[in-house]
């Protein structure tokens, strides 16, 4: 099979413009960003983009080419801790800061691999995540019947409180993932990390 040929300098401008574009609106608007958007943004006609990224996991893929490990970065550093329930209270709440920091990959999470790159990635990933869950259940500090897949609770309740009050208290997603994971834990609840909502937050997060 011939190598794929390099691109043009012009096709070169144009695909990173359109990179670029989907960055910005993907994070700005979400994944479901119109395409006709992003070619706006990018100066080029929708069928530029359509000749480059035939569908739109084409494109979602080269948005986050660059950050395809990110996840599995996090339960590496995750592993070289010594204390088990450290370890896996390390993994959570670096991958919760990771989506609330980049909400492309937080959106990401919650859809399927755009590309077999990014199956690979996240393969990758759960297989380090579920050694985190099996030693930390070992220890006997996470409680047993919790499987890794029920990690998609907190990744769907994570998303929930960021869409209600990331314009409001930017930070309260940290004290809904300490309960969560006081829940988790055998022992009794520590001190939550940061004060809860107002009433008028609240109301706030309610309306939009």
């Amino acid at each position: 099979m011939p190598e794929d040929k390099p691109l043009r300098s012009d096709a070169k401008r144009n695909r990173d413009a359109l990179v670029t574009a989907a960055r910005e609106l993907f994070e700005e608007r979400g994944l479901d960003a119109p395409l006709k958007d992003i070619a706006a943004r990018a100066g080029v006609a929708i069928g530029t983009l359509y000749n480059r990224f035939p569908t739109r996991d084409e494109l979602i893929a080269a948005a986050v080419d660059d950050r395809v490990g990110a996840g599995a970065h996090i339960a590496e550093r995750a592993l070289e801790l010594d204390d088990p329930w450290e370890a896996f209270v390390f993994l959570v709440e670096g991958i919760c800061a990771l989506h609330a920091e980049d909400r492309v990959l937080g959106e990401l999470a919650l859809r399927s691999p755009p590309s077999p790159a990014l199956e690979r990635a996240r393969a990758h990933g759960h297989d380090l995540m579920r050694r985190i869950v099996v030693r930390a259940q070992r220890s006997g500090t996470l409680r047993s019947d919790w499987t890794l897949e029920d990690i998609a609770f907190i990744t769907w309740s994570h998303t929930s409180v960021l869409a209600a009050t990331a314009n409001i208290a930017p930070d309260l997603w940290r004290r809904n993932l300490a309960l969560i994971l006081d829940g988790l834990r055998a022992k009794a609840a520590h001190p939550l990390p940061v004060p809860a909502l107002t009433e008028d937050q609240l109301m706030q997060a309610m309306r939009g």
